[in-house]
């Protein structure tokens, strides 16, 4: 029997893929359980024109994330900080400030794109990687400076 998937199942496939199972596992367990579906040429016509769709908005993403990261690459932002000795920060920089930073210049970013590993502790430039989409990253230049 052939089924097309509709959810990963470990060691049988991935979302979409038409596999062929045994009779039994089919009707008994995927097909009730919604986790497959019977192969059917309807069926497989449908999910062909599905994938179709999602790799159309998937490749309309990619191109809006690419021309988000022209935007993004060409800014610098400058965050002021209270310093202590040896030019250490009082608290740090996270990636909630600069997005704040970032939206102050009049491009609308989310915290959650921002891939700062850890918070800013210090003076100093840095090149912060801000991932767009999963093959777009771009690093965006931030330096922090001494408040007075």
């Amino acid at each position: 029997m052939q089924v097309i998937l509709r959810e990963d199942i470990d060691k049988l496939g991935k979302i979409g893929d038409l596999v062929k199972v045994k009779d039994g596992y089919g009707r008994n367990y995927l097909i009730p359980l919604k986790k497959a579906i019977e192969a059917t040429p309807k069926n497989v016509h449908a999910m062909d024109h599905a994938k179709k769709m999602v790799a159309d908005r998937l490749r309309k993403l990619k191109k809006l994330a690419a021309a988000d990261a022209d935007r993004i690459k060409a800014l610098s932002v400058t965050i002021k900080a209270k310093v202590g000795e040896e030019g250490k920060l009082f608290g740090s920089v996270t990636s909630m400030d600069i997005a704040d930073a970032v939206k102050a210049q009049g491009v609308d970013l989310d915290k959650r794109k921002i891939a700062l590993e850890e918070p800013i502790k210090r003076l100093g430039e840095f090149a912060v990687p801000v991932k767009l989409h999963t093959d777009v990253t771009v690093d965006l230049k931030v330096t922090v400076i001494a408040e007075e």
